[in-house]
């Protein structure tokens, strides 16, 4: 595994957490985003706010001079989720989950690109869901913003392979973390139901899929969607 400059957004918790850590016990240099800021033991964290470009670029000015270098290894996971019936959804619902979701995960990619194409190497890695390939009641936004992470990286894989820069989603399930220890015991039983597995992953499962695809090994994988769902999203 060559040591790489790693950015993890919104990895101060859960499934960031989980693979900035993972990103680090492999030899990686790492640095992680949140938008508070605020100090997480073991991860070093810089507070961004994705919505705001002028937060973006300030946070890869400041990664770089943590890490010694431009980033090379870009991990998108921040997120939110604003979930209510279409019907219900406000127009305010809608535009504040695509917008950090997926104009945030755009700036971000947009602010990598430069220094890896002139460094001719780059890892950019999406995280989307299960959710945007087979949609779910009450996450009209979340599911859309999740579905344009999917054409994003295939635009980036198609603008900037030649430059040995490759763009990935990884489409997690369902996930053990505190929002979903927080399920009705129910509903719980509901979706391990209807998930082969029979259970939920664990962060440090989807955080592996991550490592694979910042490896050396993943040089030729670009472009492309990584169920970790347990065979939940089969056929989506």
């Amino acid at each position: 595994m060559t040591p790489r400059r790693v950015l993890v957004t919104g990895g101060n918790r859960g499934i960031g957490a989980a693979i900035a850590r993972r990103m680090r016990d492999d030899g990686h240099h790492v640095v992680v985003t949140s938008r508070s800021g605020d100090p997480v033991e073991g991860l070093d964290v810089i507070a961004c706010e994705i919505t705001d470009s002028d937060s973006v670029d300030a946070a890869f000015a400041e990664a770089k001079e943590r890490l010694g270098g431009d980033v090379e290894v870009l991990v998108a996971n921040a997120g939110i989720t604003r979930d209510t019936l279409i019907m219900r959804m406000s127009d305010e619902d809608f535009a504040s989950v695509v917008d950090t979701n997926l104009h945030g995960t755009f700036r971000c990619v947009r602010r990598a690109t430069t220094p890896m194409v002139r460094g001719r190497f780059g890892r950019i890695i999406l995280l989307s869901s299960v959710v945007a390939l087979g949609g779910n009641p009450g996450q009209a936004n979340y599911a859309a913003s999740k579905a344009g992470l999917v054409g994003l990286a295939r635009s980036v894989t198609r603008e900037l392979g030649a430059r040995g820069i490759t763009a990935n989603v990884v489409a997690p399930g369902f996930v053990e973390t505190d929002m979903t220890a927080e399920l009705p015991e129910r509903t719980r039983s509901e979706y391990e139901g209807a998930i082969p597995a029979k259970r939920f992953a664990q962060p440090e499962e989807v955080a592996g899929t991550i490592s694979f695809l910042a490896s050396d090994d993943a040089g030729y994988i670009s472009g492309a969607v990584l169920p970790v769902d347990g065979g939940l999203g089969m056929g989506h």
